[in-house]
Order: structure tokens, then sequence, then C-alpha cells
């Protein structure tokens, strides 16, 4: 192990001015220095063989270490896996936790908290450095509880999942109460002992770890799967739920503080009661609780009455009820004895309405008998005023012959009219379409000259490349009209006009004449482009077009 890890000795190279020495002299010297014999015929070994020796050497002699420190440079990769350093006031190891590992860690690592690791030391060939593979964590001592336990508190909270409106109320009196406990502690005893006293309900129990690793998830679980059951169910879910553990230190009541209980606590819809160790113990998940109970025999308190009490109070109850409704009914008897002696006698009442409801049915009758008599001799005087059926029958037919007389006689003289406004009506819809066919000749011809009139017209000339020169009056000028200063409006295929003004040194109003332009272009017509002054060599036509 020393010759291992011992530092190996550079070799220095002999010098070139130094005196070439004879094999006698080399062998001499060989063996007196017993160094560079060995250094000589050990074997040379590659960088991985020395490298491997020395991770085999590690992983034998430390293959089981338990290291406590403070983490500082906590990682977490894409795979899953933990990187962080564990360091003391002196040295820093690194360290690895693999993903299938972290997951079940006890204890989530954060910078700066002071831990205690469970596993082997390894190194790392492709850094030449060493480092541990961890397994296990757990927080080095109580201090460093506390103050994770205030960062975690403090960080739940600001998620709301201690606010008071989201605790309920816990049942008077439930049906069915779920226990989350461990089945063989003294806990479920008390609890079950402390119900059947009371008030005897049905339990049921999930068995639980309370401490140690895997406990807070099988508490969270347990309390999701309550939660899970069917109401109308073979299992039924109850109505309350108390999650207890007994006494112990900070590091044994751990589990109750982890964020997966308290979640599991705030999120659950059954009410729950939290009784975790005794009254001066205090856990997060009491926090989250509907109700907090100092032991887990107060929490079965809490969880039903006393039987004998709410006898006592039912019957005490149903006395004042007795006695407050003979009190009502002897008063109300009192005011009935009271009204009834300022009312008249019914029997009087009664025989009065009688004889009044009597006569009252005789004079009925006899207006009945007075009305119908009076209603037959009327419908006899009507009926004798009224003529035969046979005489209205004849008026109506002699009244019936006359207007037929009358529409023969009007009937002749009306056809013969109508049937000449229709025949002039006929008329002149026909005249009305040979109108209608003159048009669309019209309208035929006067296309065609149109046509006409544009292939004569002198716009077409203009988009051949011509101009026209017009004076000041608007009438077209030739050579013979333009004289010196003679004021000119040329217009162009574009519809631009231009204003100038003639002028130059030849003959006035001779072809060698020139323009000059005076004004810009008319409002709308583009502007011309600028042209160069005529030269002597210029044509006959000279810069009028």
């Amino acid at each position: 192990m020393n010759d291992l890890f011992s530092t190996p000795r550079p070799k220095t190279a002999p010098s070139k001015a130094a005196p070439s020495k004879t094999a006698g002299s080399k062998s001499a010297d060989k063996g007196n220095n017993p160094a560079d014999a060995r250094g000589t015929n050990a074997p040379a070994l590659s960088v991985s063989e020395i490298s491997s020796s020395i991770k085999r050497e590690l992983e034998t002699r430390f293959d089981r270490v338990r290291v406590r420190g403070e983490i500082s440079g906590l990682k977490r990769a894409a795979s899953g896996h933990i990187y962080m350093s564990l360091k003391d006031e002196n040295a820093v190891l690194s360290v690895i936790c693999w993903r299938g590992q972290a997951s079940k860690l006890s204890v989530d690592p954060q910078d700066g908290l002071e831990v205690i690791v469970t596993g082997r030391i390894t190194s790392y060939p492709g850094r030449s450095n060493y480092q541990i593979v961890i397994d296990s964590m757990e927080v080095a001592g109580e201090g460093a509880l506390l103050k994770l336990l205030q960062e975690r508190k403090k960080k739940l909270a600001s998620e709301g999942l201690f606010a008071d409106e989201r605790k309920r109320v816990i049942p008077f009196l439930p049906e069915v109460i779920g226990v989350v406990t461990s089945p063989t502690g003294a806990v479920i005893r008390d609890i079950m002992h402390r119900l059947s006293d009371r008030f005897p309900r049905r339990v049921l129990v999930w068995p639980v770890l309370v401490q140690g690793d895997g406990a807070a998830e099988q508490v969270a679980n347990a309390i999701d799967g309550f939660n899970a059951l069917d109401p109308n169910g073979d299992i039924p879910r109850p109505d309350t739920l108390i999650v207890a553990r007994g006494g112990g230190s900070l590091e044994d009541l751990w589990a109750f503080n982890e964020e997966v209980v308290v979640r599991a606590a705030a999120n659950s819809k059954i009410p729950l009661i939290s009784a975790v160790g005794h009254e001066t113990d205090t856990t997060l998940i009491d926090f989250a609780s509907d109700k907090r109970a100092p032991t887990p025999t107060a929490a079965a308190e809490m969880a039903v009455p006393v039987r004998a009490e709410l006898i006592g109070e039912v019957q005490n109850i149903g006395r004042r009820i007795y006695a407050g409704a003979n009190r009502l009914m002897g008063e109300r008897r009192m005011q009935v004895e009271a009204l009834a002696r300022g009312l008249p006698d019914p029997r009087r009442l009664i025989e009065e309405k009688t004889q009044r409801l009597d006569d009252r049915v005789e004079r009925m009758r006899n207006a009945m008998k007075g009305f119908l008599r009076h209603q037959t001799s009327e419908l006899s005087e009507l009926s004798a005023r009224l003529p035969h059926p046979k005489q209205q029958i004849l008026l109506a037919s002699h009244h019936l012959s006359a207007l037929s007389d009358r529409f023969d006689g009007v009937s002749e003289q009306i056809i013969p009219v109508r049937q000449f406004e229709m025949e002039k009506l006929d008329s002149g819809r026909r005249m009305s379409s040979a109108t209608a066919l003159r048009l669309e000749r019209a309208k035929n011809e006067l296309t065609s000259l149109e046509r006409v009139l544009e292939g004569v017209s002198y716009k077409n000339v203009l988009k051949r490349g011509f101009s026209v020169v017009r004076g000041a009056d608007g009438n077209v000028l030739t050579t013979t009209d333009i004289s010196d200063g003679t004021k000119l409006n040329i217009e162009f295929a574009d519809n631009a006009v231009i204003e100038a003004v003639a002028g130059g040194d030849g003959e006035t109003g001779g072809p060698s004449g020139s323009m000059t332009p005076k004004t810009t272009p008319k409002s709308g017509a583009k502007k011309a482009p600028k042209t160069k002054k005529s030269d002597a060599s210029d044509t006959a036509q000279g810069s009028l077009l």
C-alpha cells in the first residue's frame, strides 16, 4: 500500500558534458546504487494500469464508510443523478448519488446542510480524483434538522397549505373512523380503548411504518388511500381520519415533517386529526391537519363525544321539552277559555243563518217562476210579428229576378267597350316592340360612328410621337403663324400641355426658329423633359416638335 501511493522519483538525464564511462564502471555504479537498479528492473506501467490499481485498492480498503460533512455545489443532472461535495474546514470530498438511490434518500439534499452519508470510496480515472458513491443520507445533528424544518415550514406556508380557510370541521359523530398508525404499537390500543369508553364506532386501521426509511411514503399513501375509497363500496369511506404516533426525538418524528406527508394531509378531503408525539412535540403535519391533538388519546376524545353524556343531555332536553309543552298547552287553554267567553252561542248563530237560508231559497224559487212567465209572453209577441218563411222566400226570389234583368242590360253595354280597350292595349304593345327594335338599330349605328370618329381623331396621331402646337387662343398654328415671342401651348400624347415662347436668331417664324419654355406644365400634366438648345446643325423642323 505504501509503495503504491509513494511518489515516484523523476529520472535525471545524464549530462552531455560528463565523460563517457566504461562498461565496467557502469556495472560498478549499478551495484553501488540499488535505487537505480530497482528503477531499471521494474516494469513500466501504463496510466490505465496504475489508475485501475488505485481504483481497486480504494474500493477494497473503503468498501463501506460513513462520512460527515456540509453539502456544497449541489447539482441535479437531467438524467436524475445527483452530484455534490462534502466539505469541512480542511478538505472537500466529491459525492455521487445515482438516480436509483436518489429517489430513496430520506433527506432532501440542500446546500449548507450538514449530513452523514453512507457509501463506498472509488476513483474516477478520467480526472484522477477520488469520490464517494452514496446510497443513504441522514441529517447530522438536531440543529441541522431544526434549520431544515424551519425552511420547509416557511416554504409550505408560502404555498398556503397551513391557511385556516383550508381547514374543515370535524364531524360531531362519525360513523367510521380511519386510523393511520403502526398496528403493533400502544397507540392503536389507546385509541381503541378510548373510543370504546366514550362512544364505540367502527374503526378502519391502515398499518404503516411511523419511523425510518419509507415511513413518510407509507403515511402519505395511507391518507390518499382512505380518500380514494368509495363511500358506497364494500369498505366504507371514513368520516374522520386520525394520524397518530407515540412520542420520540426529533429524528424519530421526522417522517411526519416530510413534504409528501404534509401535502397529503393538506389535500385530504376527509377531515383529519393529527396526534403525533406528546403535547410538546410539534410536526409539520400538525399545521396542515384540520385539528391537532396533543396525544393519540386526546385525538380519540376529539373524534367522538361521550355516549353517557349525550344520553343524559338528550334526557335533560326531553324533560325540558315536555315541561315546556305542558306549560304552553296550559297557557293556550287559558287563552281559549278567555276568548270563548266573549263569543256568542254557536248553536244560536247556526239557527239564525239556517232560517235566513230557507227564506232566500223560497224567494229565489218564486222569482224564477215569474221570470219564466215574463219571457214566455215576450216570445209569443215576437213570434207573432215575424213574417212566414214562405213569404220571405217569395220576396227574395222577386228581388233576385230584378237584379238579373239589370245585370243583363248592363253587360250588353260594358262588354263591347272592354273588348275595344283590350284590342287597343294589344296594338300598343306591338308598337312598343317595334320602337325597341328601332332603338337597338340606332344604338348600333351610333357605336359604329363612334369607332370611326375615334379612328380619325388626332389623339391617335399624338400616340405615334407627334404633338399639337396651339396659340394662346387655342387655335392650331403652322410655321407661318409663329413669330419671335409668340406664346405656344404644346400638347403631347399623355395629355401634358407645355406653355412656351418662340424665339431664335433666324428669320421670324422661319424654320430655324427656337422654342423657349416660359411656364411649368399645367396641373395634372407630366413635366416635359428638358430640351437642349438648338444648334446650327439641327434639322429644318427645329425644336418645335
